[in-house]
């Protein structure tokens, strides 16, 4: 059982608005989705369902839920619903939650969220445990002029990538991530880096880049840990720039990330920062948590604390600054594998639960923990 201090608990009824993008993802998770909506109005819980038709419609009712005066705003689907959702909440009391059906559902695994895979079919349901379970947790956001983001911005290779993926939805749907590996690899024949300039909180750098980060969040994609450092609360943007100026140089970032090794290669430079001004020779795409947002010039800047979110009991702490003492290094290997065996306990119990209850229901006799001892 959760230490009582960390786990945050409801004295109230709860309303919730879930806005649900019907797009995200690679397969059809309603059946799941149903199953998480019962046993949140199971709870207690009044649950109003919103689906998104297009980009913009997650912030527009996330705006309305804030100003409604919803206790939460669950954005359902995958890290560009995420982001549009908070942008919609930021600065307000509503809280945002996450169902993650996305592809890459890079928020979702930072956090130890349950994420479905063809062995973990109860992910849904799982996540709306959490929501009910989990701890309320301030966190940053960046800004790029009137949008939001949660996890990072991208300006360069990677933004090329989500502009040239956007208008094919529907294969998308069909490929997920697939799509996106193919489509940067054609992007990266006959890459030419573009001459920027890069203002940082006032220090100004001017440089042949590929792909410039600026990133609140430690992960990029599943398990690429680019910004070891990165926290979620510590009023900072963490600022990569990866320099170069061919193809070579973008396979050459690319293994080092792969390795870990980037955060040594000299063709990386790294900085932290409240606010970052970004102008190029010639335009660049930009993308801010996966979804196309434009072109430089950009100014970025952070929103310290601006966003309050439900985060899972088995977090790693490094991820915020008021769990981690000063110089203190991450949760070592045998503890994150600790923690997660501990949840993943938990959850069997859980399903355990239901499987119990289910077969009591089939076979009209009541089950009790005696009986299945």
């Amino acid at each position: 059982m959760f230490d009582i201090t960390y786990v945050w608990r409801y004295d109230r009824l709860m309303k919730a608005m879930l806005i649900y993008n019907p797009v995200a993802g690679v397969r059809d998770l309603g059946a799941g989705l149903d199953q998480a909506i019962v046993y949140l109005e199971s709870q207690g819980w009044v649950i109003d369902c919103y689906q998104t038709f297009g980009p913009g419609d997650a912030t527009t009712f996330a705006r309305s839920a804030a100003a409604q005066g919803y206790d939460m705003a669950i954005a359902v689907g995958g890290d560009g619903t995420l982001g549009e959702v908070a942008t919609g909440l930021a600065h307000s009391d509503c809280i945002l939650g996450v169902l993650p059906m996305g592809t890459g559902n890079v928020w979702a695994h930072m956090l130890g969220l349950p994420v479905w895979s063809p062995t973990y079919r109860t992910s849904l349901i799982d996540a709306a445990h959490v929501l009910v379970e989990g701890q309320v947790r301030s966190v940053d956001l960046g800004r790029a002029g009137d949008r939001y983001f949660v996890l990072w911005s991208g300006i360069g290779f990677d933004a090329e990538v989500a502009h040239n993926v956007e208008p094919h939805r529907d294969i998308r749907r069909s490929l997920g991530n697939v799509l996106y590996l193919v489509t940067a690899l054609s992007l990266t024949i006959g890459m030419r880096g573009t001459r920027v300039t890069v203002d940082i909180d006032g220090r100004v750098l001017r440089q042949r880049a590929l792909l410039i980060l600026v990133t609140n969040a430690q992960l990029y994609g599943h398990s690429w840990r680019v910004a070891p450092e990165a926290q979620l609360d510590d009023g900072l943007l963490d600022v990569h720039i990866y320099k170069g100026s061919s193809t070579i140089d973008v396979f050459r970032h690319f293994g080092g990330i792969l390795l870990g090794g980037h955060v040594r290669d000299p063709k990386m430079e790294t900085y932290r920062a409240k606010r970052v001004e970004i102008r190029s020779n010639s335009a660049l795409p930009l993308h801010l948590d996966g979804d196309p947002a434009g072109y430089t010039p950009v100014e970025i800047a952070v929103e310290p604390r601006a966003l309050r979110a439900v985060i899972p009991q088995q977090t790693s702490k490094s991820l915020f600054q008021d769990d981690v003492d000063e110089g203190a290094e991450g949760p070592t290997l045998a503890e994150r594998v600790a923690a997660r065996l501990a949840w993943e306990r938990s959850r069997l119990r859980k399903e355990g639960e239901r499987l119990r209850d289910d077969l009591g229901k089939r076979l009209g006799i009541p089950v009790t923990d005696d009986e299945l001892s």
